[in-house]
């Protein structure tokens, strides 16, 4: 009798597992790993906040989930930035994985479509950003 229960239990976790398992990883790969949108939510807000931006400076805000490496140093997901007055400009900030800092990305884009990153100073960029692309090995 015990053996009997033992066994149902054994192939129902199995059952489970196979069927939990691959949908979980559908997810995932998806929508991204739903921790660091959680991260990127809770802190990029709060940081431009802290900096002195108002909801009315900004213009857009959403979580995108980069489909390349990262600078292993952050969570794998961006936060987007586009400002009233720059509409033109996009941002990208990223939560560090020591600390939780949300920092800047040097690497700017135009909103138009194009491809190509923006290296001049704009009106909201810092000088403390950190590049996205480097460090990814």
């Amino acid at each position: 009798m015990l053996q009997k229960k033992l066994l149902v239990v054994i192939l129902s976790v199995l059952m489970v597992s196979i069927v939990v398992v691959p949908i979980g990883l559908l997810y995932v790969l998806n929508n991204g790993n739903p921790y660091t949108k959680y991260l990127a939510e809770k802190y990029v807000p709060t940081h431009l906040e802290e900096v002195g931006y108002s909801k009315e400076d900004i213009k857009q805000t959403h979580y995108i989930e980069p489909k390349h490496l990262i600078n292993k140093d952050f969570y794998h997901g961006h936060y987007k930035v586009i400002f009233q007055d720059e509409p033109t400009v996009v941002y990208y900030y990223g939560v560090t994985k020591k600390g939780k800092e949300v920092i800047q990305f040097c690497e700017r884009e135009p909103t138009l479509g194009i491809v190509e990153q923006i290296t001049e100073q704009t009106k909201h960029s810092v000088l403390d950003c950190d590049y996205s692309l480097e460090n990814r090995k």
